[in-house]
């Protein structure tokens, strides 16, 4: 087990180091396919991963919009980006508030008229190491799948018709796999329902993250054959892989 182990840990840092490295090369110009005018929208990019996700495509070059829940904290890492030359504009956000999100969407038609990009970052986990609480689920599955659906939904009209074609990013965890061998649903036909395109819904997905805070609720949850590991981050990321897999094939059948 131990050998293992090792050997695992050696992969990691191998593909860590691939990775610096491949941040180090510089993109040719036949590469890029984008440019200043390209706008790209991070959800949740105060602090954090979402932080990194707006600095990284603002260094490459795009115009970003940093969005963040509380105003004062997104000026602040805005700010920071700002001064080290980067074209990083900032707007409140709340993924979770109806409101919020029309006034983000009326002002980025007003003063941009669309955009290109979305990348859905903002989500919460309230679990820590060895952890498996569920006192947060509504909260975790309210965020990170309903609140990513919600911007899909509000951000694709807004998305500019370009030759080579807009860009949805959920940032997601393997957590979320539905088929995981260490973490996985244990009915064999919800797995079917949620990995089968042909048969796979909205209404199918929504149904699952009910039923298991419904559960959650009546405090059944943990004879309910869910995730084994953060069940209720497992469960909110598992949402939101099956609805960015139906929405990218919906999205094709359009073109």
């Amino acid at each position: 087990m131990t050998g293992k182990k090792e050997k695992a840990k050696e992969r990691r840092e191998k593909r860590l180091q691939e990775i610096s490295l491949l941040r180090t090369i510089p993109y040719s110009d036949h590469q890029r396919w984008w440019s200043s005018e390209t706008l790209a929208v991070v959800t949740g990019a105060n602090r954090g991963i979402g932080f990194e996700i707006a600095r990284q495509l603002a260094a490459h070059g795009l115009t970003v919009i940093l969005t963040s829940r509380d105003t004062s904290v997104g000026l602040e890492a805005a700010k920071v980006l700002q001064e080290g030359g980067l074209n990083v504009d900032v707007h409140q956000l709340d993924v979770l508030d109806s409101t919020s999100i029309q006034e983000f969407c009326d002002w980025v038609v007003e003063k941009y008229g669309g955009i290109d990009i979305l990348v859905n970052n903002a989500g919460v986990n309230y679990n820590l190491g060895s952890d498996n609480s569920v006192e947060f689920a509504k909260e975790v599955i309210a965020t990170n799948y309903y609140g990513t659906k919600n911007m899909i939904k509000a951000m694709i009209p807004l998305m500019r018709p370009s030759a080579v074609g807009a860009r949805i990013v959920s940032v997601s965890s393997r957590l979320g796999k539905v088929n995981g061998r260490r973490n996985r649903l244990e009915d064999p036909r919800l797995r079917q329902e949620l990995d089968d395109l042909d048969i796979l819904s909205e209404e199918i997905i929504d149904r699952t993250v009910s039923t298991f805070l419904q559960q959650v609720e009546e405090g059944t949850w943990e004879s309910g054959g869910w995730p084994q590991t953060f069940t209720d981050y497992s469960m909110s990321k598992l949402a939101v892989n099956a609805y960015t897999r139906l929405m990218a094939k919906e999205l094709s059948d359009r073109s």
